[in-house]
């Protein structure tokens, strides 16, 4: 027996359910952002936090070689070094995130 060929049922659709497709055609000129671009954007608005980054990478690589040849002494100071630049990153971070808030203005309410 073969099967019985069925029809998909008609659903009747309302604009509420369409808003969707309304929204997309008010939105197609938009340029999404890539993440290169995002980056370049984020590093332009707070370039200390990036510096304070590469500091703790810096500080966190020196100190762990210097582990590994035995000297000890100097390891300790990289690690000191790196905590340095941690609290750097994270005020330098804080900083920008308050600087940014500041910046934007208020939405008025409608």
């Amino acid at each position: 027996m073969a099967p019985a060929a069925t029809a998909a049922p008609v659903v009747d659709l309302s604009t509420e359910e369409l808003d969707w497709i309304q929204m997309r055609k008010d939105f197609s000129g938009v340029h999404a952002e890539t993440t290169k671009e995002k980056m370049a954007r984020k590093i332009n608005e707070n370039p200390l936090v990036p510096i304070g980054c590469a500091a703790t990478l810096t500080a966190l690589g020196f100190g762990l070689w210097n582990f590994r040849q035995g000297r000890s002494q100097m390891s300790q100071y990289m690690m000191r070094a790196r905590i340095l630049a941690q609290g750097f990153t994270v005020i330098a971070l804080i900083i920008g995130v308050g600087m940014t808030y500041g910046s934007k203005e208020p939405v008025a309410k409608k």
